[in-house]
């Protein structure tokens, strides 16, 4: 390993993207969300008669 590969390696700042050591608690958390929020959206379109 080169000193510049080695040194990049170390200061890489972590963004929280695809890959990110982040654990399933966000992941599971927007997965929830997501769901939560398909069904607020059902329900305003079948109470709003636009279905």
């Amino acid at each position: 390993m080169t000193a510049h590969s080695a040194t990049a390696a170390r200061v890489r700042a972590r963004t929280g993207g695809p890959g990110g050591d982040g654990g399933d608690g966000p992941k599971v958390l927007e997965h929830v969300m997501g769901w939560t929020l398909a069904v607020v959206i059902a329900i305003l379109v079948t109470r709003l008669g636009l279905l």
